[in-house]
């Protein structure tokens, strides 16, 4: 580990702060075409396992709805420190894994698919209208766990991701590219986290 980020991970050990137990991130399809994208990924997750994460949740955002198939292909022959469940938009089965990973499924679409859920089941006569609150809906989510902290790198634009779980989570943009993402700069996300008092919509 370079000097920097040994520093850098010092100060993170010796703050009262506690550290983010999910993480999420938000690359694209674009940046999964660089060179190297795919080790990154294997070492973000790795960092995120070092540093206090027990879950970690990938959304890569996809504009052509073709490469789906060839990228959850790659994701899955990834070499991930843990378990990993890979889903698309037309997979509905929840995510529930120490790594979860999105492949062109959007919230707008997650959240619009709950209430469809919802609905069947209202018209089933299993679910009475007037008991409907927030877990019905976050039981048909694909990705129910809500992120502690959400990394976006190259831009500050969070994208259809994850709508309804991370209305509290911090959200953390960085200018840095995710072909130039490294260690010290998820250190520096962390670090950026531990500073913040988190309200939670209060």
């Amino acid at each position: 580990m370079a000097l920097y980020d040994r520093y850098l991970a010092a100060r993170l050990r010796l703050s009262e702060a506690s550290l983010p137990t999910h993480v999420a991130l938000v690359i694209t399809e674009r940046d999964l075409l660089e060179p190297g994208a795919y080790d990154t990924l294997q070492s973000f997750f790795g960092w995120a396992f070092e540093y206090g994460a027990d879950r970690v949740t990938a959304a890569v955002s996809v504009l052509d709805p073709g490469a789906i198939p060839t990228l959850q292909r790659a994701m899955e022959d990834l070499d991930a420190p843990r378990e990993m469940a890979v889903r698309g938009p037309d997979d509905s089965e929840p995510a529930d894994a120490p790594i979860n990973v999105a492949i062109g499924l959007g919230g707008r679409a997650e959240f619009a698919d709950a209430v469809r859920d919802i609905a069947e089941r209202v018209d089933a006569g299993e679910l009475d209208p007037e008991e409907i609150d927030e877990s019905h809906v976050e039981e048909s989510l694909v990705f129910r766990e809500a992120p502690d902290l959400v990394i976006k790198t190259g831009a500050e634009r969070l994208s259809d991701f994850m709508i309804w779980q991370s209305v509290y989570s911090e959200l953390y943009f960085t200018d840095v590219n995710w072909r130039d993402f490294r260690k010290r700069d998820y250190l520096r996300a962390l670090r950026d986290f531990q500073e913040r008092q988190r309200r939670f919509g209060r």
